[in-house]
Order: C-alpha cells, then structure tokens, then sequence
C-alpha cells in the first residue's frame, strides 16, 4: 500500500491499524545529536489521545510509546528512528456489524473499490488512530524546532457556525490549553463546549476549524515551482483525517480585495527587511519571508453518528445503519496537535532542504 511515507529529507513512514496490535512511525533523516525529552513527547500524545475529556471519543489509549531505535544516550544518532505506540483498548466487536456494510462519508467503500477488501475494524488504516504516530514524530520535528527558536501553535477557532472574531494578533495563544475544546477565547469556549455536548446528546457531529501560527521561521525556506512551503502546508494538512479545506494567508478573503489593498509593503527595520501587513501568510513565492506563517484547516462533522442512516451493502442491498462504539462528536480539540505536528514535519524537511541551496 503506497501512500504511507511523508517528506523528503525528513521523512516518515507510519504503520499499523486501528484495531491492530500497535501503530509506529519510522523517521529517515532525523538529524544526530537532537536530545531527546520522552516527559515532551508523552505530553504531546497526551494532547491527541482519546478519553482525555467528555467531548472525545472514550476510548482509553495511554499512548505510551516505546523508541526502538536511532536514539543512544538520549539523543538522536542520525540512523533511522522507529516509535512504537501499542494499542491497548480496541473493541473490533463494537464494528462486526459493518462487516459488509458501508458507512456513509467513511472509507469502507473506497477501500474495499480500492483493495478488494477492508479491515473494518474502527477502519483499519483509514482511521484516526494512525495520528498519533504522526504527533510522535512532530514531537521529534518540534524538539529541532525549539533549538532554532521556531514555535508552532495551533487553536480551535470554530466549532460550528461558533468562531472567534478575533485576528489570532489579538489572542493570548498560551491560554490554548486552558479549556477541553483548545481554543484561546475563553467565552467563545464555554459556548463551543455546550454546543459539541449537544450535539453529542442528540447521537450527531459537527465540524469545526483550526487555526495555526508559525513564528520564528527565517525568511528563505521552501521551494520554488511544485515544492512551495505552502502547497507542502496544504498536503500535510489535508492528509489528516476529516480535513476538508486549507487556506493561508488572506485565504478566500483576499479574493475581495484589490491589489493596492492586499500587497505587503516592504519595510527595514534595524537592517531587517520586514512587511508592513501580512496578507502574504509568511509565504511569497514558495519561499518564507520571515513574517508570521498562518493558515486555517476546515474539518468536517465525523462521519460516525448514532442515528439510523441509509445505506448499502457489499451485494448492493440497501440497509438501515447506525453507529456505535466510541467516537469524537466534534474532531477540532483533538486534531489541534496533529495540525501542529504536521506543519512541524513540512518546516524541518524546508529547513533540512534549504542546505544545499547555496554556498555559504
């Protein structure tokens, strides 16, 4: 099965099945010498890890991880790096039921076109179990980070048609952790709170958005042409399960605006070429301009609802379906450290590239 490996000079390779014995990540390229903080990354599983909250799915994965290889002596000896992340708590009888069934908006039906079979067990390889090995390896992305001084933080801002009315300039990004739905308004929280249990009460999902901010980044990293920092932003993100849309920058927004509005003047301050506006997103030409990087993922309702649904089976008879076992009614508080962690996977591959781009 292709598809499983991300990156180019820091790349990863993910394995493993929801309701398998354990799901890992191999990393290929992991610069030696990054020292290696386990408190740091078990904390960042923590922040993925179902049955944290009463908004989640209840599932209960300690996420305890074990490194098998590439590290010695606490740090990263430049050799290839595995993870391993055993699951403990799957329950494949809770999906005998959808054996040979389609769930509607899941994957059963393309995989099963795709491959001739499926595992159906919380969907196998398609579900989101298979992040948390994504969250390991941006630990290790994010450890490299902070010895350069590049931060990365991301934040629920809409659940629903419920949104903070607030550039993210204006926000306090440390209070991201003070409430179960990770968003930094803590008003705005309490009323997505409500409305995810709610939904959760009436047996249904609902959708939402993150927003993410990378800060510290020089200017200078990316590609030119098919490689842009950008476009390797939006395939990381919408490569995490549910994500429907991504936009930097102005986004959709700038559309409205003329040219004389939207372009970022240049200014030098203190022999540092900076902008006065940022409608650029961090980002021109493919390449960073130093400026703050920010952008948005769009998230759709799960597709799992504990409603009575129409379908069909793999005969083509149509049945009656409803969900059960333990799943998310809203995916956003959960999906915040894997967005992180896939923005952190793209910068260190950019920045590991940039080497060879000039002499000196």
């Amino acid at each position: 099965m292709p598809g499983n490996s991300f990156g180019h000079t820091f790349k990863i390779t993910s394995f493993g099945e929801s309701h398998g014995p354990a799901i890992g990540v191999v990393i290929d390229g992991c610069p030696a010498g990054i020292k290696i903080d386990h408190a740091y990354i078990q904390s960042e599983l923590d922040r993925r890890k179902p049955g944290q909250s009463a908004i989640v799915t209840q599932r209960k994965e300690d996420e305890a991880f074990e490194i098998l290889s590439g590290v010695f002596e606490e740090h990263t000896t430049g050799t290839a790096l595995c993870i391993l992340i055993p699951n403990k708590d799957a329950r494949s009888k809770d999906y005998s039921h959808i054996k040979d069934t389609f769930r509607p908006s899941h994957a059963d039906f393309t995989y099963d076109a795709k491959f001739g079979n499926r595992d159906y067990r919380g969907g196998g390889r398609s579900s989101a179990r298979e992040t948390a090995t994504r969250v390991a390896a941006g630990a290790i992305a994010k450890l490299f980070l902070k010895q350069k001084n590049i931060k990365i933080n991301a934040f629920v801002n809409a659940v629903g048609n419920i949104s903070i009315d607030k550039p993210y300039t204006a926000l306090d990004l440390e209070q991201t952790e003070e409430n179960i739905v990770r968003c930094p308004d803590p008003q705005k929280a309490i009323v997505m709170e409500k409305l995810i249990k709610q939904v959760k009460k009436d047996g249904d999902t609902i959708g939402g958005q993150i927003s993410c901010v990378i800060k510290g980044l020089p200017a200078g990293i990316g590609e030119p042409v098919f490689d842009k920092l950008h476009a390797d932003l939006a395939k990381a993100i919408l490569s995490i399960n549910a994500c429907k849309g991504f936009e930097y920058g102005s986004g959709f927004e700038g559309t409205k605006m003329k040219g004389s509005e939207h372009n970022d003047s240049f200014s030098s301050i203190d022999g540092k070429t900076t902008t006065d506006t940022n409608y650029s997103g961090g980002i021109q030409g493919g390449i960073s301009n130093g400026m703050d990087i920010y952008f948005k993922a769009a998230f759709k309702p799960v597709a799992t609802i504990i409603q009575d649904q129409k379908s069909v089976d793999k005969t083509g008879a149509t049945v009656n379906i409803k969900g059960k076992g333990r799943h998310d009614p809203c995916v956003v508080p959960r999906a915040v450290p894997i967005v992180e962690a896939m923005a952190a996977l793209v910068i260190v591959d950019h920045l590991l590239r940039n080497r060879s781009s000039r002499i000196n």
